[in-house]
């Protein structure tokens, strides 16, 4: 299953977020996006999880917990749309 987490401090990096997780399960993947211009994170992440049943344990742990200040926002992540495709000029 995978999670999206948002509300993240920016220091966070893809090791310490896999980190938070681990505890409810085997993590798969633990990604931070990051801003394609400035490098920068943008405050939010993906978990992938091998199992639903330890996704929802640390969706349910994590949702509202605080990091640095900041109450996590945890949930299952939804399917990507699909974005209009911007021409360049």
């Amino acid at each position: 299953m995978n999670i999206y987490i948002g509300n993240l401090p920016y220091s966070t990096s893809d090791e310490e977020l896999a980190e938070m997780f681990r505890p409810h399960g085997e993590v798969t993947s633990a990604k931070i996006i990051m801003d394609k211009i400035s490098g920068r994170s943008k405050g939010f992440g993906f978990v992938e999880m091998a199992d639903n049943s330890s996704a929802q344990s640390a969706i349910e742990a994590l949702d509202g917990h605080e990091v640095d200040g900041r109450p996590l926002k945890v949930n299952e992540a939804r399917p990507r749309e699909p974005r209009p495709r911007r021409d360049s000029y």
